[in-house]
């Protein structure tokens, strides 16, 4: 188990690096061969470097666009992080469910709506609104 667990941790981290160094394609590449890579995105939401958070927005979005039919298998891995300490990585997180947008996140959305963070509950409402107008 050791062994997996090592595993694991070297490739999230050679994803989160590759995600700061700006190499979006090589990972687009990856999820779409790779379709259990889609267990780290929730991790990666919660790096301290931003440009992670922001590779992975880019990621999804490419991948609404190029895999729509597998993008939504990051939706699980996403939903803990609604319920981080940090506000921004809750705002992170609603960001990139929006960038999924299926009707499938707007239940999960909902439950945001009444986050303590007052700036919080505004991105879930408002992602909420733009998916349902994308929607129809």
């Amino acid at each position: 188990m050791k062994h997996v667990e090592t595993e694991s941790f070297g490739l999230k981290k050679m994803l989160a690096d590759y995600m700061e160094n700006g190499f979006l394609e090589n990972i687009v590449d990856m999820f779409k061969h790779d379709k259990t890579l889609y267990k780290y995105v929730g991790d990666l939401l919660i790096d301290e470097r931003m440009r992670v958070r922001i590779g992975v927005a880019a990621l999804l979005e490419t991948l609404k666009n190029e895999d729509p039919e597998n993008v939504t298998r990051a939706i699980p891995y996403i939903t803990p992080v609604l319920k981080n300490k940090n506000p921004v990585y809750r705002g992170d997180a609603i960001y990139v469910l929006g960038l999924i947008g299926n009707q499938e996140v707007i239940p999960i959305l909902k439950q945001v709506t009444a986050d303590e963070d007052k700036y919080v509950r505004q991105i879930a409402e408002e992602t909420i609104e733009e998916i349902k107008s994308r929607l129809q």
